[in-house]
């Protein structure tokens, strides 16, 4: 029996996946349980596991190369004998892929639907392959216009005609690099070469005081000629389609200055311990939440959805582009010193885009903060499924007039907080934001208990 390997859905928005890697070669036994391909979803890279005993036949979409969920990204032979009746069927098919419409990517590609259908990956469901004879067959021409999703959409963009190229993937297939070597570009991938094994490193935005912790590198996009259009990665898309929801969420802003001097002097008390800013300050966040729920709720249509625990989510850059939120689960209850490793071990494991997903999906309030470079004020945008965002200027020293009356210089930092209007109202933000300020300003050393 021959089994098609379909692009699983790794996460409840995930519409596509890319191909990181290929964990076994065509031939290769693969076990029941066993790791097959490394699949990157919206925000981190998931092993996907064989539910099967068999042996991988054919890779139909390699490694860099991107399918819509659902669609099949390679053929499992049970037996040994069945490996070459399976290579030709995946080139078969391929041909036919090449002449039909391009796919709506944001549509999953239906399985075919016979008799006995069995799951090949962890996460998705595939039916015995069909035969990819149909009318007319291929009218005998050679397998050169058999292409990768990928190659199909770059060789659109860039106006160039698949047919007049050799392509120099498995079985003749076209790949990306045949695309841009025809259109005359670079053969590597728009993203600045790397050495073997490296993955994309994210950049952590820590919540800081400008002057607490260093300027973080500022991610910089990948290379492009003029007039180059360079599609979204997996991640981009993914904030994307986020971003788009949230335009239907009718929200406000609130605003507060809140003097710094008490949590610098502490952090620089406990930073010998390994103690972070980003965790000071998501702590604080946290003890406040709990005393304002309706901001650490979300919207349903059927009312508001109170959360049982308080998940601090942290905006991180990627350097390739979009970003991610590692969620401090249980912030509240943490200790500041379990906090701050947590964060380090989030922080290190989405540079290896290595995050579960409940690592950086389950976030009941985030942060964002673009203080380290300078900003002293801005505005976030809602996150779906949160009822508020708070954005974190930096930290400045001001002039300010002191309680004996004569003036003074004091560090203080903007911080403005956008809300789902539909739950949190004026008075709620302002309430929260005053008790936060409190906090931060009078009782700071508390946040080490």
């Amino acid at each position: 029996m021959i089994r098609e390997v379909f692009m699983p859905a790794l996460s409840s928005t995930m519409t596509e996946g890319k191909v990181v890697s290929w964990v076994k070669a065509p031939g290769d036994r693969v076990e029941k349980g066993e790791t097959v391909v490394i699949v990157e979803s919206d925000k981190a890279d998931m092993d996907v596991e064989s539910f099967y005993e068999g042996f991988l036949a054919s890779i139909v979409v390699e490694a860099g190369d991107t399918a819509p969920v659902g669609e099949a990204i390679a053929l499992l032979a049970e037996t040994e004998a069945e490996i070459e009746a399976a290579q030709q069927q995946a080139a078969q098919s391929a041909e036919q892929s090449s002449k039909s419409p391009s796919k709506d990517l944001g549509t999953p590609a239906p399985a075919a639907a016979t008799a006995g259908d069995e799951s090949v990956t962890a996460t998705a469901v595939a039916a015995p392959a069909e035969t990819a004879e149909q009318n007319g067959g291929a009218s005998g021409k050679r397998d050169r216009t058999i292409a990768s999703p990928r190659a199909k959409k770059l060789a659109k963009q860039l106006k160039v005609n698949l047919d007049s190229l050799q392509g120099s993937g498995p079985y003749g297939r076209i790949v990306a690099a045949d695309v841009e070597q025809a259109a005359g570009k670079s053969t590597a991938s728009p993203a600045p070469a790397k050495p073997s094994g490296d993955v994309p490193t994210a950049t952590p935005m820590h919540v800081a005081a400008a002057s607490a912790e260093p300027r973080p590198p500022v991610p910089t996009p990948a290379p492009a000629a003029p007039g180059q259009v360079v599609a979204l990665n997996t991640l981009q898309q993914a904030v994307v389609r986020n971003m788009e929801a949230s335009l239907s969420v009718p929200v406000f802003r609130v605003g507060y200055t809140i003097t710094t001097d008490g949590l610098d002097q502490l952090y620089q008390q406990i930073k010998p311990k390994g103690v972070t800013m980003t965790a000071l300050l998501a702590k604080a966040v946290a003890v406040t939440l709990k005393q304002h729920p309706i901001v650490n709720a979300s919207y349903t249509p059927q009312g508001i959805q109170y959360s049982g625990n308080v998940n601090i989510a942290v905006a991180v850059a990627m350097d390739d582009g979009g970003l991610i939120t590692p969620v401090l689960r249980g912030a509240d209850q943490m200790d500041i010193y379990s906090l701050s490793r947590l964060w380090k071990d989030l922080v290190k494991r989405s540079r290896s885009k290595q995050l579960q997903p409940e690592e950086y999906n389950s976030g009941t309030f985030t942060l964002s903060n673009l203080g380290m470079f300078g900003v002293d004020r801005f505005d976030a945008i809602l996150p779906p499924g949160q009822g508020a965002i708070l954005a974190i200027g930096g930290s400045q020293p001001q002039v300010v007039a002191m309680p004996n009356g004569l003036m003074g210089v004091r560090r203080q930092m903007q911080v403005n907080m956008t809300c789902d209007h539909r739950i949190i109202y004026g008075a709620n933000g302002a309430a929260f934001l005053k008790d936060l300020a409190e906090l931060i300003e009078g009782d700071a050393q508390s946040l080490t208990l």
